[in-house]
C-alpha cells in the first residue's frame, strides 16, 4: 500500500478544443486558430463498470480479499486516478504489486548446486545478427570478436583489453540464464583476472549499466540482479563473484577490495 500511494503514477487523459471562423467551404478555416487543452476529469468509456477489484486480483495473482485490503489502504488522491484512466490505474497497480512481491520473494530465496554444466560451445551455438564489421576486434575476449549492443559495453569491452589485470573476458550469451522467481536472468560479462603472481585467481560475472541512474531500478528487474548475487556470491565455492558496475574503473575497484 506505502508503495502505491508513493510511487503511482497515471496519465490523466486529455482532449484539445481547437477554435477558429468558418469560410464559405465547409472544410475551410480563416483567420487566427487557437488551441486549448483540457483535462478529462472524469472518463465513461463503457456502460459496463469496470471489475476494479477482479481485475487486479488477476493479474497481480491475489486473492480478491487482499486487494480489497490494498485498495482500502490507498489514499483518496490516488483512487480518483481509477476515474480518470482505468485501464492505466489498474495496469501501474498490478506493475508496482508484483514489484512488492518480487523483492519479498528474494530475501528467502536460495540456490542449491546441481550436475547441469555449459560446455564452450555456448559461445558460437548464439549468432550475432550484427554484421561483422559493426563488431569490435578484441584482444582478450574468448572470441575474437565482441558484438556488444550499446555504446557503453563497447567502451567497456575496450577497456578490458586494456587492463593488465584482466586474463581472458567473455560477453555472455542470452541463453545463459539464471532462473528466480520472477523470470530468467542474463548477465552481462564473465572476467577472469590475474593476481599478484600472475595466476587467474577470480572469475567475475558482472552486470554493466551506463550510469549510476540506469543502476536505480526496481522491482522485477532488481529482484533478478539480487537473485544473482545470491547464486555466485554465497552458493559458488570457487572464487566467483557478482557484482553491478558502471565501467571498468569500478569494477577493478570491487576486484581489490576482495577478500
Amino acid at each position: 500500500m506505502a508503495s502505491i500511494n508513493k510511487n503511482l503514477r497515471v496519465t490523466e487523459l486529455k482532449y484539445v478544443v481547437t477554435t477558429g471562423e468558418q469560410g464559405t467551404d465547409d472544410l475551410d478555416f480563416t483567420g487566427e486558430q487557437h488551441t486549448r487543452t483540457q483535462t478529462m476529469r472524469e472518463v465513461s468509456t463503457s456502460d459496463v463498470p469496470y471489475d476494479l477489484v477482479g481485475e487486479i486480483a488477476k493479474g497481480a495473482t491475489l486473492t480478491r480479499r487482499t486487494v480489497v485490503r490494498i485498495l482500502k489502504g490507498l489514499t483518496l488522491n490516488q483512487l480518483y486516478k481509477f476515474k480518470n484512466n482505468p485501464e492505466e490505474f489498474i495496469r501501474n497497480v498490478v506493475r508496482l504489486i508484483k514489484d512488492q512481491k518480487a523483492t519479498m520473494i528474494v530475501e528467502y530465496i536460495a540456490y542449491n548446486r546441481t550436475e547441469q554444466q555449459y560446455d564452450a560451445s555456448i559461445f558460437t551455438k548464439e549468432k550475432s545478427r550484427q554484421p561483422l564489421e559493426k563488431a569490435y576486434e578484441a584482444k582478450k575476449h574468448i572470441l575474437d570478436y565482441v558484438f556488444t549492443d550499446s555504446k557503453g559495453e563497447r567502451k567497456f569491452a575496450e577497456a578490458l583489453d586494456k587492463a593488465d589485470e584482466v586474463c581472458v573476458y567473455a560477453r555472455l550469451p542470452r541463453s545463459f540464464q539464471i532462473p528466480t522467481p520472477v523470470g530468467r536472468y542474463a548477465p552481462d560479462w564473465a572476467i577472469a583476472f590475474n593476481d599478484n603472481m600472475g595466476v587467474k585467481h577470480v572469475f567475475f560475472v558482472a552486470e554493466t549499466k551506463g550510469s549510476m541512474l540506469s543502476m536505480n531500478l526496481k522491482g522485477a528487474e532488481q529482484a533478478k540482479i539480487e537473485c544473482a548475487k545470491k547464486l555466485f556470491n554465497s552458493v559458488s565455492t570457487s572464487k566467483e563473484r557478482y557484482h553491478e558496475i558502471t565501467d571498468c574503473d569500478t569494477m577493478l575497484d570491487v576486484i581489490n577490495n576482495l577478500e
